[in-house]
């Protein structure tokens, strides 16, 4: 019979939860009750309070009802993890079980029942489902809240070490069997396995997939009777084969960690028969490994030094959450205490670093002595002076030996730059090389006036790749650039010119030009246009009409940490298709800015020339400039040019999508699916369709922020593709989910242009009242000495002095002219005019990116 209160403890989301199970006051009613209460730390008093709590009660039926055990599963339906408490009622000699999910309102649901003529003693586990799994007679049986139905797995299994679910494989039961024996063929006996050497062997079985794996990249079949509890760290499938770590604890004493199944690291624990082990992530982004012994000894080990941190004795239970809210995880360690029936009366809170707070009771914590302490420290300390000043020195040289090679690389590119552009190089002085000559050197070979004037002609920048590609009725052209880290193109765009002389139409074809920016890891992918070429060379290549381009895309390149950028001009390939054969030039303009010491040195408009494409039908015709993204195994591959021309020819969209109940993982899943998409190799965030029809070629990249909420983004061809892409997607959303399209514009890179438009309207302003001063200035001069020539030259053909006295006075009257002019000025209508047009347009840039950046 049991006892009056049974109770159990269990942490969900930094709360504590104690379940206990009482009988009604009234014996007659045969009532049994689940109460559970909702504990939480208050950092103000330092102790547990009670935040809610909620009831269950079980009419009508035995009193022999007990707690089997609780855990943290993920409900199927919706993809959320909540506690689950599987129930056990006797009557006679069956056995009814029933599990139950606690809400997050503190409402029970029986989710699942089912009955056994045989008491669950051997390794029960909850998993995801929720999914009940346990071994009787060295069989393995499970029932979930899918089949409702008690199956069993055909692998018989002498224990459980460890299940749980991995991806694209399901529920995984990693246990011991007793080693199969080699049968013997042709009268000779085959080799023993490892297995067969010490009578048990591991073995990994797969529920969903009803088959068994491989064992060996778990752990080695010689630790198989000596394993005591198993945590597996992280699994991942390579080449069809599992990577696995794992830690493991044995009853020797030991906690060893395997790397696909290998031994790696062993650390001696202090205590006998270790039960339990937990992982912890600390605020110092350090992760413990919490293991619990049968006499209720508790011990930490660090990960990095693999050595044990500290110790604690008669503690009743250990739990690993966010107790305090801090983002990581600490130790929740609750001792016995005789005089106090709480359960949380007596604790303590800690992860061995920046949080340590308990309940102020006393608690025994095994310390090593202090001699030992403080001996320990000073060896430790004067390693790591050691090998700090080691590494101060490795560093230093490091980097005088980067300075030495970045001074020969850059000296090496303004040779080979002078050497193609037909200009004499000069190399630097001994001094400025920081280098000291063997013999006497005759200086100042050249005179440093013409010095300077050539090497400000050596380019700073280097062109590394120039490419072509041909997207539906689209020729991409890719220009990359590598510049200097004191160097900064902006305001940059491609033009193209035709090399042949054509009468009736434009030799400059019409593109738009865009900045394509992949990072160094391929984590974060962008497109954004900039402006197209200069105004005197936007002419449509059209046989009838020249009219000019007035669009501007705003937007410029961001300098990447390694220097290299690629700009990409895209234009129509139908009108090139006229002419059998086309040699293009390619040229690309920017505005250079020159900083040294983070001040802005120089700034001048610069055109480039990049190099020359051909076309041609035929070489269209046999796919020599077409995109290739490939299938390869789990992967799509292809090059960067090919990634590049797809999203430049491209329209981008992004979504956010909110969940509210469920998690979203049917949008990974639809991807996979239904949308066949594959991760391209070289920016793995971004996957690929590879679905037959119209959706062919559309790229995604879907960013989970949380399990509720998510961004989508969509490069496809048209609108069309859009909305076949949410249709489907929608289908597969729950009903409660939310859609809603994002601006593509950061508030960032709208701040940033909108202080660039409003720096251009100041200059606009400040060079209008320049000019329109000139004029007023110019034209006062001119007045004046023509009237001092007039005046000069009329008086010394005067002789009589009445005319005399009459020239004087009409010196007067220009003179009084001349000041009104001077106190009156004005400009002309043509300078008015062109003054005011230019303002307008610059203050109608900044007002509307102000709109943009304040409804964004």
């Amino acid at each position: 019979m049991l006892s009056d209160e049974q109770e159990n403890i269990l942490s969900y989301n930094g709360e504590v939860l104690i379940f206990h199970l009482s009988k009604a006051k009234c014996a007659a009613e045969k009532t049994r009750r689940l109460h559970v209460n909702r504990m939480a730390y208050d950092s103000g008093t330092k102790l547990f309070v009670q935040k809610s709590s909620g009831l269950f009660s079980m009419h009508g039926g035995s009193l022999n009802i007990e707690i089997v055990c609780c855990s943290c599963t993920a409900d199927f339906r919706t993809g959320i993890n909540l506690p689950c408490i599987l129930m056990r009622e006797r009557k006679n000699s069956v056995f009814k079980y029933f599990l139950l999910l606690l809400h997050s309102s503190n409402k029970f649901e029986q989710c699942l029942n089912f009955k056994l003529d045989y008491e669950l003693k051997d390794d029960i586990r909850l998993l995801n489902g929720p999914t009940v799994l346990w071994r009787h007679a060295k069989k393995l049986f499970y029932v979930s809240t899918k089949t409702c139905t008690v199956l069993s797995a055909s692998v018989p299994f002498s224990s459980i070490e460890w299940a749980d679910e991995i991806e694209n494989e399901g529920i995984i039961v990693l246990g011991t069997r007793t080693a199969c024996l080699p049968e013997e063929k042709c009268g000779q006996t085959l080799l023993l396995s490892d297995g067969a050497i010490w009578g048990s062997e591991f073995v990994v079985y797969a529920i969903e997939n009803q088959k068994i794996l491989t064992g060996t990249c778990f752990l080695p079949h010689a630790y198989s009777s000596v394993i005591s509890c198993v945590h597996v760290c992280r699994t991942a499938i390579s080449r069809s084969q599992f990577r696995t770590s794992v830690v493991a604890v044995t009853h020797k004493k030991q906690l060893i960690w395997f790397q696909d199944g290998l031994p790696k690291g062993t650390c001696q624990l202090p205590y006998e028969e270790p039960c339990s082990i937990q992982v912890a992530t600390t605020s110092r982004n350090d992760v413990l490994y919490v293991v619990s012994f049968a006499s209720g000894n508790v011990c930490a080990v660090q990960r990095d030094s693999f050595q044990v941190a500290s110790r604690w004795q008669e503690a009743k239970s250990v739990l690993v959450d966010d107790f305090i809210g801090t983002g990581t995880e600490q130790i929740l360690l609750l001792f016995k205490n005789e005089s106090n029936t709480d359960s949380l009366s007596t604790f303590i809170i800690t992860d061995l670093g920046e949080v340590s707070c308990g309940s102020n009771i006393n608690c025994k914590e095994d310390c090593p002595p202090t001699e030992e302490l403080q001996e320990n420290g000073f060896l430790t300390i004067q390693a790591l002076e050691a090998r700090l000043q080691a590494g101060c020195t490795s560093v230093r040289e490091l980097q005088q030996h980067l300075r030495l090679k970045e001074k020969v690389l850059f000296e090496s590119c303004s040779a080979l730059i002078d050497l193609v552009q037909e200009r004499e190089h000069i190399l630097p002085t001994a001094e400025e090389a920081g280098l000291v000559s063997l013999w006497d050197d005759t200086e100042n070979l050249h005179p440093l006036g013409k010095k300077k004037t050539l090497t400000s002609e050596v380019p700073e920048y280097l062109l590394e790749k120039l490419w072509q590609r041909v997207v539906d009725d689209s020729l991409v052209i890719g220009v990359k650039i590598t510049e200097s880290p004191n160097l900064s193109l902006n305001d940059v765009s491609l033009s193209l010119v035709m090399e042949h002389d054509f009468t009736s139409v434009s030799p400059v074809i019409e593109c738009q030009s865009k900045i394509v920016k992949l990072n160094k890891t391929f984590s974060a992918l962008s497109i954004s246009s900039c402006q197209m070429e200069p105004q005197p060379k936007r002419i449509k290549l059209d046989f009838h009409s020249k009219k000019d381009l007035k669009k501007e895309y705003p937007g410029r390149p961001k300098i990447l940490s390694d220097g290299a950028k690629t700009f990409v001009a895209v234009t129509r390939l139908s009108p090139l298709l006229a002419f059998r054969d086309i040699c293009c030039m390619i040229l690309l303009h920017a505005n250079k800015r020159k900083y040294q010491d983070g001040n802005l040195q120089e700034s001048r408009q610069l055109t480039l020339l990049c190099g020359k494409i051909s076309l041609c039908l035929e070489d269209i015709s046999s796919g020599k400039y077409s995109v290739n993204l490939l299938r390869n195994n789990s992967h799509c591959t292809g090059t960067m040019e090919d990634i590049f021309s797809i999203l430049a020819v491209s329209l981008k969209f992004s979504f956010q999508i909110v969940s509210s109940d469920c998690t979203l993982t049917p949008v990974n899943m639809w991807l996979l699916s239904q949308m066949e998409c594959m991760p391209i190799k070289e920016c793995p965030e971004n996957m690929f369709c590879h679905r037959l029809g119209s959706l062919h070629g559309t790229v995604f990249n879907w960013n989970l922020k949380t399990p509720f909420e998510g961004t989508l983004t969509l490069f496809c061809r048209n609108q069309t593709v859009l909305f076949q892409c949410l249709h489907s997607l929608l289908s597969v959303l729950p009903p409660t989910c939310k859609v809603k399209r994002l601006r593509l514009e950061s508030k960032d890179i709208l701040t940033d242009q909108f202080s660039r438009a409003l720096e251009k309207e100041m200059d606009t302003l400040r060079s209008s009242f320049s000019s329109a001063v000139s004029e007023v200035e110019n034209n006062l001069t001119l007045n004046c000495d023509a009237g001092k020539k007039m005046n000069r030259v009329t008086g010394s053909s005067l002789s009589d002095k009445k005319e005399a006295m009459q020239q004087f006075r009409e010196e007067l009257r220009n003179e009084q002219k001349q000041s009104a002019l001077g106190m009156n000025r004005t400009v002309s209508g043509a300078l008015y005019r062109q003054i005011t047009l230019k303002i307008a347009d610059a203050q109608l840039c900044s007002d509307t990116i102000a709109w943009r950046l304040n409804i964004s």
